[in-house]
């Protein structure tokens, strides 16, 4: 058995489809159909359905991959633990957030102290990031709420309060802090329904006995600013983005419940976490 077929399994197990798994790869179609069967000769079973020209991963298929990636994980680990110890590792992070705006000062400060690393950062959804971190696709994933999963560890490093922000000519304008429940009935600006965010703030108008009156619902909290300046409704903000959102609006503090999120940032327990992995995780704790 050779790794290279282990490799080349993996990608038809994730693709389920030879031809595209041979483009991928970029070898013929012919040689990787012979280098699976020449894998199930091997081994005895079967690790794939057929029918006609579809491909399916069997129960003996799923069973074997998992150990598959067990291993080659394993040596993709061991290569990068050499590579940190022989120096030769100059810095690559994959790093996931479900927003940029929040970290992009903190990331910002890291690379210019250290330029010989280089951050590979994408956003991506809380299931994607956690799917990701425990495949290897990703060094580290800021997220909240935190994940709580076997086999993935993580540090909260920071807690925000979630504001209520109303127009400025809102009958709410001229107070500091309020209970939630006094909104009840008041039209609301929201984020999108799969968004972490707005299924939070859902759950905060829940406790204080209410249903939300959703009148607009938006991708971005930048959008949220223009649709409460307009004075379409009110909406929850969070602490950090309020002065990047830059419009003017009024914001008031929750008095009840406690309206709070945690970020997190996480990693995968058993994997090898490179240098520069673990520097800017201990980076990004301290500086919050």
């Amino acid at each position: 058995m050779e790794l290279l077929q282990l490799q080349y399994f993996r990608k038809v197990a994730e693709l389920e489809h030879m031809t595209r798994a041979a483009e991928e790869l970029r070898i013929a179609q012919p040689a990787l159909s012979k280098t699976i069967s020449r894998l199930e000769e091997d081994l005895g079973v079967p690790l794939f359905d057929r029918k006609g020209r579809q491909i399916q991963l069997n129960a003996f298929g799923r069973a074997y991959l998992r150990r598959v990636e067990t291993a080659l994980n394993a040596l993709e680990d061991g290569k990068r633990e050499l590579e940190d110890l022989a120096g030769a590792e100059k810095g690559r992070v994959n790093l996931a957030t479900t927003t940029h705006k929040c970290f992009s000062d903190r990331i910002g400060d890291f690379l210019g102290m250290h330029p010989e690393i280089r951050l590979q950062i994408s956003q991506a959804g809380e299931q994607e990031k956690r799917d990701k971190l425990v495949s290897g696709e990703l060094d580290l994933c800021i997220t909240f709420p935190p994940i709580e999963q076997p086999g993935i560890e993580g540090i909260s490093f920071l807690t925000e309060e979630i504001l209520l922000a109303v127009p400025s000519s809102h009958r709410f304008a001229g107070r500091s802090s309020i209970r939630l429940s006094e909104a009840a009935g008041e039209a609301f600006i929201c984020i999108q329904s799969s968004n972490p965010f707005r299924k939070m703030t859902d759950q905060f108008c829940r406790q204080a006995g209410f249903e939300p009156d959703i009148v607009c619902e938006v991708d971005e909290h930048s959008a949220v600013g223009h649709f409460i300046r307009a004075g379409v409704g009110i909406a929850f903000i969070p602490e950090t983005l309020v002065d990047r959102i830059g419009f003017s609006f009024h914001v008031l503090r929750i008095e009840e419940p406690v309206c709070r999120r945690t970020y997190q940032i996480a990693w995968q327990k058993e994997r090898y976490l490179s240098q520069a992995a673990r520097e800017f995780r201990d980076f990004l704790v301290q500086s919050f």
